[in-house]
């Protein structure tokens, strides 16, 4: 009998030692599984992200004390349907295919302490095969070698901080005092575009009312204040212009600021759901989605005396510069939430006086020159892909996008169009100007490849009225971080 208990309770044991290496052993397969299973999730492949990021280095444990680095890379594939009598490297030519840097900029922000910060951008800007650069034949040719240059190089301090330096707590108004080559340009959001985070191919440039006369890239050197109260967004600068000296000729009106006269401009915007932020001069012109926003905004430009018009042979008069606009913008989700879709619609109206009957025409990186032999009309716009940009009369431009129902974890794709409206005193006609498209972001918002095609109207100068219509196909390749 004890021979018999003793084998029943060695079978006992045995078994429960068995059974416990047995859950041991499954627990150690489930787990194993669960990190298999984990794995190749990870591993499913890349899906797409709102940012790529920044290039991060802290100066100290908190991080509060860092460099942030940013890169902006435009690349433009272009067909363009010249206006009359345009030569191309000294060759008549209707239609020009080329390629060119449209944007390529490095920034650097360094938040030096919780109170200071130094913001600085560089790069070039409209190099092509034949513009952007030198001139003639050789090493440093025709659109050879731009020079790269600053676009932003300001100072920057927190007067009133947007957290509390002690309690971290948000402060409903904060203010920041900056001086420099700054872009704070006031006007209207697309005046202060982020050149990385526009809806279409490019902006419309008359956004900047002074670009490349008395601003250098659309900055100008000066001091400016901006901040937020509440749900209000604002930025204020005192400026002074570059110079200019240009000589009108008879019924003509031009850039020449010789009185030396400082600039002013202002933009408030109020948000009505969520806050955008203001920490540098760079608004976005989409979110896809991801913020939902809805704001309106109004802004001014003047400077006295930053124009010159002569009436009759002799008779110069001085002219303020002056812009007045309001604007509107939206991006919002809608829809189903798993489906991703967003609206987004951006829409401005320009009141410019510049001195009667300024015009001012403008070809971003024009290929051509005009055929002194060219025996039919050349438009008011000049040659190449010139149209009249700007003047003296009222601007509205609208744009629209609609991002499409989620297809693919990797790309977005997004159609847009826009339409603007030119009443300019200079004309006896309004001018309608279209552009359509798309953009298809890839892994991120950062990371596009845009196609637009734009079509603008040709000014006779005998009646100043319409007489043609060109266009202009664009393929962008772009990425920023």
């Amino acid at each position: 009998m004890r021979k018999i208990l003793l084998y029943t309770g060695l079978l006992m044991l045995s078994a429960n030692v068995i059974g416990q290496e047995t859950k041991a052993l499954n627990d150690t397969v489930i787990k194993e599984n669960k990190e298999i299973i984990e794995s190749v999730k990870n591993t499913e492949g890349p899906v797409f992200k709102h940012s790529l990021g920044d290039l991060n280095i802290k100066l100290d444990e908190s991080g509060e004390r860092y460099l942030k680095f940013g890169l902006n890379s435009q690349v433009w594939l272009r067909s363009t349907e010249n206006n009359p009598g345009t030569l191309v490297n000294g060759v008549e030519q209707k239609y020009t295919y080329d390629a060119g840097l449209r944007r390529m900029r490095v920034t650097m922000q360094a938040q030096l302490s919780p109170a200071y910060q130094i913001y600085v951008q560089l790069g070039i800007n409209n190099q092509s095969f034949i513009a952007g650069g030198g001139s003639g034949t050789g090493a440093n040719g025709q659109g050879k070698k731009p020079a790269i240059f600053f676009m932003d190089a300001y100072n920057e301090l927190a007067i009133i901080p947007q957290k509390d330096f002690k309690t971290k707590q948000e402060n409903n108004f904060n203010i920041y005092l900056g001086a420099g080559l700054h872009g704070f340009n006031g006007i209207s959001r697309m005046s202060n575009a982020s050149t990385g985070k526009i809806l279409m191919a490019d902006l419309p440039i008359f956004n900047y009312p002074n670009i490349e006369n008395s601003d250098q890239f659309a900055r100008q050197l000066g001091v400016f204040v901006r901040g937020e109260y509440d749900k209000f967004n604002y930025r204020f600068a005192i400026n002074k212009p570059f110079a200019t000296n240009l000589q009108p000729n008879i019924g003509q009106t031009v850039d020449n600021n010789q009185s030396g006269k400082l600039s002013y401009s202002g933009y408030v915007m109020y948000n009505f759901f969520d806050k955008e932020s203001g920490s540098t001069a760079f608004l976005p012109g989409f979110y896809l989605g991801t913020k939902k926003v809805i704001n309106i905004g109004a802004g001014f430009y003047s400077s006295k005396d930053g124009a010159l018009s002569q009436s009759e042979e002799g008779l110069f008069k001085s002219h303020d510069h002056s812009v007045l606009s309001a604007d509107f913008f939206v991006d919002l989700p809608i829809g189903s939430k798993s489906k991703e879709m967003a609206i987004n619609v951006y829409s401005v109206f320009y009141r410019y006086n510049f001195g009667p009957n300024y015009l001012r025409n403008l070809g971003i990186m024009n290929p051509g020159i005009l055929d002194v032999n060219y025996t039919g009309t050349v438009a008011m716009e000049g040659v190449g892909n010139g149209r009249n940009l700007l003047g003296t009369g009222n601007l509205w431009f609208t744009q629209a996008g609609f991002l499409l129902p989620k297809f693919s974890e990797t790309v977005k794709l997004q159609p847009f169009a826009a339409y603007t409206l030119k009443d300019l005193e200079g004309l006896n006609e309004m001018g309608s100007y279209f552009d359509v498209g798309a953009n298809l972001f890839v892994l991120s918002q950062s990371a596009k490849i845009s196609y637009q095609y734009s079509s603008r109207p040709l000014y006779d100068p005998a009646d100043r009225k319409q007489f043609d219509r060109k266009g202009e196909h664009i393929l962008m390749f772009q990425l920023s971080f």
